[in-house]
Parts: structure tokens; C-alpha cells; sequence
């Protein structure tokens, strides 16, 4: 029986650490990680209605959709660097925290966007003392980023944020729905600038 706790959930395709915390990527279903948190990729008006989030909703039943809208009440739409937190509900982690990724557009910073929005989920997870977070490949959906772009940059500012102030949270989770999108993460995580040790899959 694997030691590694990511395996129990899912298909480990690739890993990468950085003193004593790492970034795995793996094949598998994002409601079902034993994680503290794990990130919706959501609109503006936490409406639940499709691609990742409406999996999430479903996944986490009511309260979801609950806590999002008496957040939504207090605090207005959820806007770009913004993260907005609920309870789990029925799945596993704790938390689920609610981003807002860029939508993909010609003539605008679309990496900026997307790496600001990973760091807000990830800041996020360290305000509420996380220790793992699992994140879909946010903005890659409906969003229109192109996947091998969104999930390289996701793996790269990941790592980027771990090598900084990460404070409670030792382990990131990149967790593809199929073996492709797993291993476009595998090689965004192996290909990143900061890494030490490792060598780039795509080689």
C-alpha cells in the first residue's frame, strides 16, 4: 500500500518539492480529496450551475449553494483576486474556497490574471490554517483558457507561492479529471522555472 496519502484518491501522475512541501498532480476526482480545502473555479455571483462548480455543488449538496449566496449577500460579487470560503459540505474537505479565474482574451495578461487568482485561493487556505488544498484547472473550462497554458501556469505559480511565505500549508494537489489534464499538470510542475532538482517530462 502506497505511504503517499495523494494516492488513495487518485492516479499520482507527477510530483515536486520544495524543502518539505510539495506539489502533486494527479488523475482524479476533485470532490472526493481528503484535502483540507479544495478551490471551485466559480463566476462572479457564486452561482453553481456548471463545469467544476456545479460538480462541487452537487457533490457538497446544499449548503453550498447556501453559504455561497449569504456570502454573496455580505460581501457583493466574488471580484478578480478575491477568494470567498465555505464549508464543504458532504465531501471530504472542510472547505471550499471560491475563485474567480480570468476569462481568456486576447491582448490581456491572461498568465497575470490566473496566477493572481491561485494566489488568492492559495492565501486563502493559509488564513484558515489549511495544510492541503486540491485545485481543478481553473479557467480552462467555459473560461476559454487553452489547457496546456492554464495548467502550466497553475503548476508554475503554485510552486512560486510555496517557495514564499506558505505558512501552514505543506501540500498542493493539481488534479486533472482525465489522464490528459493530470498530465499537462505533471509537465507544468516538472517544466517550472523554479524548480530545484527534477527534470522537465515533456524532455
Amino acid at each position: 500500500m502506497s505511504k503517499d496519502p495523494a494516492a488513495r484518491d487518485g492516479n499520482v501522475i507527477g510530483r515536486q518539492e520544495i524543502g518539505s512541501r510539495r506539489v502533486v498532480a494527479l488523475q482524479g476526482d476533485l470532490t472526493a480529496q481528503h484535502v483540507d480545502a479544495i478551490v471551485n473555479a466559480a463566476n462572479e455571483q457564486l452561482q453553481h450551475g456548471g463545469g467544476v462548480a456545479a460538480a462541487i455543488a452537487k457533490a457538497g449538496g446544499h449548503d453550498i449553494q447556501r453559504e455561497s449566496d449569504a456570502w454573496l449577500h455580505e460581501h457583493g460579487e466574488v471580484g478578480h483576486g478575491e477568494a470567498a470560503v465555505t464549508s464543504a459540505g458532504r465531501m471530504p474537505a472542510d472547505y471550499v474556497v471560491h475563485v474567480v479565474g480570468p476569462r481568456y482574451k486576447d491582448g490581456q495578461d491572461n498568465a497575470r490574471l490566473l496566477r493572481e487568482t491561485v494566489a488568492a485561493a492559495l492565501d486563502a487556505a493559509r488564513d484558515y490554517d489549511c495544510k492541503s488544498i486540491a485545485l481543478p484547472a481553473i479557467s480552462a473550462g467555459i473560461f476559454g483558457y487553452p489547457a496546456d497554458e492554464a495548467t502550466r501556469v497553475i503548476g508554475e505559480a503554485c510552486l512560486a507561492w510555496l517557495g514564499d511565505d506558505a505558512g501552514s500549508l505543506t501540500e498542493v494537489r493539481l488534479v486533472g479529471i482525465d489522464q490528459r489534464g493530470a498530465e499537462l499538470f505533471a509537465a507544468g510542475i516538472g517544466g517550472a522555472s523554479t524548480l530545484r532538482g527534477g527534470s522537465d517530462p515533456r524532455n
